[in-house]
């Protein structure tokens, strides 16, 4: 695991939630998986979340996301933070999860509120204690309240944030300004949970980003946060206008595996789009929208087709 140099970034700055490369007839694919995590790790980031919502965590098995954890852990574990999603609306399935996540070597858990359950809050504090007593790694919390259904009470994340093994939240809530406030209460690492927010995040004290994006603008983002670091807020302007319409075009359908795994295709760093049910691939139209948009700022060759 690389050191942590910081409290306020425990697992990194710029993190990708990974997606899940399967080969063609749906079955998980080592091999590019271990490929895709090197090429993060050699372009701008400095963590990686698996198994989580972009990496299709819903429908990949246990066997899968351990064999997963463990095969980047080893790629790439002296290099990155791994972090390893612990989410369930099954809090019997999150712990086991996590025991699993811990014993195939991951650095950290990403834990989300019980999703389609919408519990209380009380309900969510008592989920994620069971999962954090389930193993001895540092958590960050998930909000995400799209998806989840239900957003962490200001209430709960401070009773949270009281348990040490609580070190930071992942925000996908888009409200910058509670961000702020929580910041200063809670004290923990913040990371933004929205490629298209990060600036504003950054500007109330968020500490880096998981993004979805940052799979194909990795350097871009580095390269944001490093400038952000060193307070020059015009070059932060000017690498997010550079991004946005790449953050625009694989966030903005809400289908975010489907578009990152459209793009990578088309970058050459996944060999096909495959995705599982309910998910259908990106159409063959779509993809031609996301080459234009790579092609645009620069990602893709013009002369590639």
């Amino acid at each position: 695991m690389p050191q942590v140099t910081s409290s306020t970034r425990p697992f990194g700055a710029v993190l990708s939630a990974m997606v899940t490369p399967f080969t063609p007839d749906g079955g998980l694919d080592l091999e590019t998986a271990v490929a895709l995590a090197r090429h993060l790790v050699d372009h701008g980031h400095d963590g990686i979340v698996l198994n989580g919502t972009t990496g299709e965590a819903p429908t990949t098995h246990a066997p899968e996301k351990a064999e997963l954890i463990a095969a980047v852990v080893e790629a790439v574990g002296d290099r990155a933070f791994v972090v390893a999603g612990a989410g369930s609306n099954d809090t019997l399935h999150a712990v086991r999860m996590a025991e699993q996540a811990a014993e195939a070597g991951a650095h950290g858990l990403l834990v989300v509120s019980p999703y389609y359950s919408r519990p209380s809050q009380p309900g969510i504090v008592a989920h994620v204690r069971a999962v954090l007593d389930a193993t001895e790694l540092p958590t960050m919390l998930y909000d995400v309240p799209g998806r989840a259904g239900v957003r962490l009470a200001d209430a709960t994340v401070e009773e949270l944030a009281s348990d040490e093994r609580v070190v930071a939240v992942k925000d996908a809530t888009g409200d910058s300004v509670n961000a702020a406030r929580l910041i200063e209460r809670t004290g923990l690492a913040w990371y933004c949970g929205d490629d298209g927010l990060l600036p504003q995040f950054l500007s109330v004290g968020a500490t880096g980003v998981v993004g979805v994006a940052t799979h194909v603008v990795g350097p871009h983002v580095a390269r944001l946060v490093a400038a952000w670091d060193r307070g020059d807020t015009a070059a932060v302007l000017a690498g997010y206008r550079a991004i946005l319409p790449v953050v625009t075009a694989l966030n903005g359908p809400g289908f975010q595996a489907v578009y990152a795994k459209a793009a990578l295709e088309a970058l050459g760093m996944l060999p096909r789009r495959t995705v599982r049910l309910p998910y259908v691939p990106a159409s063959d139209e779509e993809v031609a929208g996301l080459r234009g948009v790579l092609r645009t700022a620069g990602l893709l060759d013009p002369a590639l087709t």
